[in-house]
C-alpha cells in the first residue's frame, strides 16, 4: 500500500455488475487499511434481505432515488440526502421497492468487502441466478449473518 491520493473520474476504476446494475469500487483495501467505499446503483425491486455484521461498520448515503430500508426495528423511507451509519450488530435490510434504480454511496469498515462483491458478481454472472448455498457460504466468509432471505 502506498501513500497516494485516489482520484476517480466518472467511468474510471473497477466496477462489477450486481443484479444488472453497476457498483463502482472507489476505495478498497489496496488503498487504505480503514475502509472500502462504493458507488452502488440499487436495482428497482432489489432487497439484500435482513442481515447483520459482527465486525463491520457500514454507511449509506442516498444520492438519487428512493429506498425502503429496515434498520433494527425501524422502517426508513430513504430519499436523497438520507444518511445511515450501521455499527456491528444492527440488523438491516437495504431494499429498493420502487420502480426506478436508486443511487447510493456506501462505505464498509474494515476494508475487504470489495472481495465479497467481486465473488458475488462472479457467482451470479456464471450461473444467472444466485445459488442460495453459494451465497450463504460467501456471506459467512465476509462477516454477514443472514436473517431473512435475499430477495431480488
Amino acid at each position: 500500500m502506498t501513500a497516494t491520493a485516489i482520484i476517480r473520474m466518472p467511468g474510471e476504476g473497477k466496477q462489477v455488475q450486481l443484479a444488472g446494475q453497476p457498483m463502482a469500487f472507489l476505495v478498497t483495501g489496496d488503498h487504505t487499511r480503514h475502509m472500502s467505499m462504493f458507488e452502488w446503483t440499487i436495482p428497482a425491486g432489489f432487497s439484500t434481505g435482513l442481515h447483520v455484521h459482527r465486525v463491520q461498520e457500514e454507511t449509506f448515503h442516498v444520492l438519487e432515488g428512493e429506498c425502503d430500508w429496515q434498520i433494527g426495528d425501524r422502517r426508513v423511507r430513504a430519499t436523497p440526502g438520507t444518511y445511515v451509519f450501521l455499527p456491528p450488530g444492527v440488523a438491516h435490510n437495504i431494499a429498493n421497492l420502487s420502480d426506478k434504480p436508486a443511487h447510493v454511496l456506501m462505505t464498509v469498515s474494515l476494508p475487504g468487502h470489495e472481495h465479497y462483491f467481486e465473488e458475488l458478481a462472479d457467482t451470479v454472472a456464471r450461473g444467472g441466478a444466485a445459488n442460495p448455498e453459494k451465497v450463504a457460504d460467501l456471506r459467512a466468509r465476509y462477516d454477514t449473518d443472514q436473517i431473512s432471505a435475499l430477495e431480488g
